[in-house]
């Protein structure tokens, strides 16, 4: 049975509430936020309602907080209040304001910090979707971080969530990899094809194509004069240079060219599918952007977009007039020769999207491709569907410094550091939490000699080691946690342990704010917050002490702490060692 808990910014939230009523009842738009004062003398909590009602009524901002003070219903878990400042309400809390938060906490376990705040709400993450064209690299890895970690937190917070990354395995770059393992595998059968400068260059599509080439010795091999016939010249045309070579590979291998095709991205797939699942990143669908095309979505999609108005045709080519809704130019959707652009099919996959019942759809988009969002939410009005069921989360490129040297990320060239290079060298615990420890859209450079050391200033590091030093006091104890539930913890009033509760009674709001902001690395902050204030308190007090009160209580809440740090850390992928 769960004891009878108050959440102490809500109840604080109903109090300011019934007195900005009182004061003023004519107002009630005015939103009363409770923060929590960076100087722990001002209070637990402050609240700045008076000033933005002294905006709206043109009053006194500090007569104002005179009045709400004064209107403040009594309740058992308020000290005291103070006005300070321009107008701040400070809020003092009790010491069982803060001590009721453990038998909470125990009594739940996993399920603290959970709420309601998107039940009934089915979302779709989708992230990563690079193209399947090379190895992930460090820059992938972060939207794989942050995508996982949201995911997680919107799940925490009551929503029901699909993981999904979309497969770009019907465009061009597909063929380039094709060609480009091709033309290494003719190599290994005598060719001799000029490889394009604007190829993919990796030491993986040579090992590609020496794979085909054990395989099947030299079935696919065709003279290269005929690999090269009609090939513009490179220095002048290398776009047309590569689709000439595409278009001739093609006319050369007829059926077989599929087998090349296939090959590349069923072996570049696969890479990327196991070193996510080895980073702890798993996806409930695996969409390919060919099934938009094989079940007639994208034709039906810009047929739709004709018969509303909102295509025209130019030079042969299907136009989107975008520039109504928003964008800098019209766009592209079906080329002159009949082939339709990334575009078109983005634009189905999110029509399928809303087709298969989603209510909001979250896509995870490198920074790069900010202008890409008016034209997408523009074809959604265009169809008649609402544009606000899409939001797209812009997340930086990670950059990576090595010896202070940045290292370069091209899959083309080659020169790339490889999020598998990373995860060995960091480990998973270290990538994962500094690829969230920055908002999504801030630049991030990546410090190897960080995320490697052992010390105070590594955060992971030092959350990770707040958990292993609860589970080292509780292991010397060897007594049974469960037991601790029902523990008198009156007896918690030292300031260590009042900032210790603080961070623990505010780790559902925590959550819920990294669900409403899709930002998880305010859980990440949290987490250092609340190590720091365990760390302090493990230093400044013994906990297996002879009083049997004191020290269940004092076990009971540090035993409730390490439900904390287990669960934040869980929601972003990082493990909880209970040894360091």
């Amino acid at each position: 049975m769960l004891t009878s808990y108050i959440d102490i910014k809500s109840h604080l939230t109903a109090l300011f509430t019934q007195a900005v009523n009182q004061v003023a009842a004519e107002t009630t738009d005015i939103a009363i936020e409770m923060e929590r004062p960076r100087d722990a003398a001002h209070g637990d909590y402050a609240c700045s309602v008076a000033m933005k009602l002294a905006k709206a009524l043109r009053r006194n901002p500090r007569e104002l907080a005179v009045l709400i003070q004064a209107a403040l219903p009594a309740s058992d878990l308020v000290e005291k209040t103070e006005i300070a400042g321009a107008g701040f309400i400070n809020v003092f809390l009790q010491a069982k304001a803060h001590q009721q938060v453990v038998p909470h906490i125990l009594q739940l376990g996993a399920q603290y910090g959970c709420s309601q705040l998107g039940a009934g709400k089915k979302v779709q993450v989708e992230f990563v979707s690079a193209n399947p064209t090379g190895p992930l690299h460090v820059g992938h890895g972060r939207g794989a971080a942050y995508g996982a970690s949201l995911a997680n937190v919107l799940a925490a917070a009551g929503y029901t969530v699909a993981r999904e990354y979309y497969v770009n395995d019907a465009g061009r770059q597909m063929d380039i990899l094709a060609i480009s393992t091709w033309i290494r595998y003719l190599a290994l059968c005598g060719e001799s094809v000029t490889f394009p400068a604007n190829a993919y260059q990796g030491d993986y599509v040579t090992a590609m194509a020496q794979t085909i080439f054990e395989l099947h010795a030299d079935r696919y091999q065709r003279p290269a004069a005929s690999v090269i016939a009609q090939v513009p010249d490179f220095e002048k045309e290398p776009d047309a240079h590569l689709d000439r070579l595409i278009a001739n590979a093609k006319e050369l291998l007829g059926a077989d060219y599929h087998y090349i095709h296939d090959f590349v991205l069923t072996e570049q797939l696969g890479d990327g599918r196991n070193d996510l699942h080895e980073f702890g990143v798993e996806f409930d669908e695996w969409f390919s952007e060919q099934s938009l095309y094989d079940s007639g979505v994208v034709q039906r999609t810009i047929a739709q977009m004709e018969e509303n108005g909102h295509i025209y045709t130019q030079n042969g080519a299907k136009w989107f007039r975008s520039t109504h809704f928003g964008d800098e130019k019209d766009r592209v959707v079906l080329r002159e020769n009949g082939q339709y652009t990334y575009f078109a099919s983005d634009i189905a996959y999110h029509i399928n999207k809303l087709e298969r019942g989603f209510d909001w759809m979250i896509d995870v988009w490198g920074a790069d491709h900010h202008g890409y969002i008016p034209r997408v939410k523009g074809a959604l009005q265009a169809l008649n569907l609402d544009p606000d069921k899409l939001t797209v989360a812009l997340v930086q490129f990670a950059v990576l410094y090595r010896d202070g040297v940045k290292a370069s990320m091209s899959t083309r060239s080659g020169e790339y550091v490889t999020l598998r290079d990373l995860r060995h060298d960091v480990g998973n615990d270290a990538a994962r939490f500094f690829y969230v420890l920055r908002k999504s859209d801030q630049h991030l450079d990546f410090d190897l000699d960080l995320a490697k050391s052992q010390t105070s200033d590594n955060p992971v590091y030092y959350i990770q080691y707040a958990h292993a030093r609860i589970c080292s006091v509780l292991a010397q104890w060897g007594g049974d946690t469960a037991a601790l539930a029902d523990m008198d913890c009156s007896v918690l009033t030292s300031r260590y342990e009042l900032d210790l509760l603080q961070c623990l009674a505010e780790y559902p709001g925590v959550i819920e704010m990294a669900a409403r902001d899709l930002a998880p690395h305010v859980i990440a902050y949290a987490l250092k917050d609340t190590a720091a204030a365990l760390h302090t308190y493990y230093n400044a007090e013994q906990f297996l002490v002879e009083d049997t009160t004191i020290r269940h209580a004092r076990l009971a809440l540090i035993t409730a702490t390490r439900e904390v740090l287990r669960s934040g850390l869980t929601l972003l992928g990082v493990s909880s060692p209970a040894q360091m």
